[in-house]
């Protein structure tokens, strides 16, 4: 089943349950589907890298605002955004855990052969591309300096 027609599933439930917080969060990723859909130079369809993709942004968003509402003492705000990430994040598939980040960033940096700081970036453009939707492109950055520190 395509994100779209989930998406459309869920939104109906939300609306027999009366859940605002459903509702506002699955008519916004309806919402960037729309946009992806209809971009310039779209074919009018988005394939499964693409709605990963747009889901992560759309997560993204989330835990920027909810570490901005903490930071700046909003429980009220957070609490809403919190919602929403839980929400977003039933679409995603499972993240990887810290040790499974830290081994297969290993396996990478032994494949691409990188020995210092300065290999960087060989290793992030290999590390995103193999763990797309797996895990934050933050937390792969972080691993990977760590780890060629």
């Amino acid at each position: 089943m395509a994100l779209e027609e989930k998406v459309m599933e869920e939104l109906k439930n939300a609306m027999r349950a009366k859940d605002e917080a459903a509702l506002r969060t699955l008519r916004a990723i309806k919402a960037a589907i729309i946009i992806e859909k209809t971009a310039e130079g779209a074919t009018g369809t988005i394939d499964e890298a693409t709605e990963l993709k747009m889901l992560q942004k759309l997560a993204k968003q989330r835990r920027d605002s909810l570490d901005i509402f903490e930071k700046q003492n909003r429980p009220d705000l957070a609490a809403k955004e919190k919602e929403e990430l839980s929400i977003i994040e039933k679409f995603l598939p499972q993240q990887m855990t810290a040790e499974a980040l830290q081994t297969a960033l290993k396996a990478i940096i032994e494949q691409v052969g990188a020995k210092s700081p300065a290999d960087m970036g060989k290793v992030m453009g290999v590390a995103s591309k193999q763990l797309a939707g797996k895990t934050d492109g933050k937390a792969i950055s972080e691993a990977v300096k760590q780890l060629l520190a």
